[in-house]
């Protein structure tokens, strides 16, 4: 049975993201909703995946509870649920930058729609800055556009001081995955003292749904999601990859025909980083974990 799949997220301010987080959990498992949601004083940051029918009820509740409105979900169809579980979790930050003075529903850049994206980006006087984890850029990213190489969005505000006597100045476009982490980078250097920045309205999915599978595209690869599909292309569709159990690094077809990978056990990109101990506990998970397969199999 095909699943909707919804991504969303709003800084609103939560005076109590606990007793929230209590409320969307149990209307959520009533509506055989899982996912990764994110409450915190600032907001709401989330994936989840549910039956069709069921997903105008759930946006509903977040509207009415969260300030969210229909244009800001973005949503897509999968084959079947993209995550395993629901986890609900409250943290300081619902994307964290580590800067808590930053506030983006009071600031935040100029928002770019999807569908002129291509044209603003390709203007001389324009910077383009992916605001995502350099693995994440090695996957995929626009033509053109910056690398921070950063190995999470905390690094970014340190990447961006010591880039900053360059690029202050400059015209700033900036994107992610889903619009949050740009939107956060844009109150940032607002604050910053930047006065024109940008950013993809919506971010990747939203562009991909709206214009990425055009010809004239300036999209390269595939783009990481934070779930079962690793991976979507430009037309929303589960890309090539798998995750290393071990190490959660995105894997080819071809890296998994590397004499370093072990499925359940290591990868070329982890070979030789784990303790005996280590490897010994995971080759123990992964054969519990197909006695569990094995004993379900004989009772179907």
């Amino acid at each position: 049975m095909t699943k909707t799949v919804l991504a969303f997220y709003k800084f609103v301010n939560l005076q109590n993201p606990q007793e929230e987080k209590e409320k969307l959990t149990s209307f959520l498992k009533e509506h055989s909703t899982v996912g990764t949601i994110i409450l915190g004083n600032e907001g709401i940051n989330g994936m989840c995946s549910l039956d069709k029918d069921k997903s105008e009820k759930v946006k509903s509740f977040l509207c009415q509870n969260f300030k969210l409105a229909e244009p800001e979900f973005k949503e897509n169809i999968a084959d079947s649920n993209v995550f395993k579980k629901l986890s609900v979790k409250v943290k300081k930050e619902i994307v964290t930058l580590g800067l808590p003075e930053i506030d983006p529903a009071a600031i935040v850049g100029t928002y770019i729609e999807p569908e002129k994206w291509d044209a603003f980006i390709s203007e001389k006087e324009v910077i383009t800055i992916d605001t995502r984890n350099d693995f994440e850029v090695k996957l995929g990213t626009f033509e053109g556009s910056v690398n921070p190489k950063t190995i999470s969005f905390h690094q970014f505000s340190r990447w961006w001081k010591d880039k900053s006597k360059a690029l202050k100045n400059k015209k700033i476009a900036m994107f992610c995955t889903g619009g949050i982490r740009c939107e956060k980078a844009t109150s940032f250097l607002k604050a910053e003292g930047v006065e024109e920045v940008y950013h993809l309205k919506g971010g990747i999915l939203n562009y991909f749904d709206k214009v990425g599978n055009l010809p004239t595209s300036k999209w390269k690869g595939d783009c990481f999601v934070f779930d079962q599909r690793v991976t979507v292309n430009t037309h929303l569709e589960p890309g090539d990859y798998e995750l290393c159990h071990a190490c959660r690094s995105p894997l080819r077809l071809i890296d998994k025909n590397h004499e370093h990978y072990e499925k359940g056990i290591s990868c070329h990109k982890c070979f030789g980083t784990k303790t005996d101990k280590k490897i010994s506990s995971l080759r123990e998970r992964k054969k519990q974990i197909e006695l569990l397969k094995d004993r379900r199999s004989k009772n179907e």
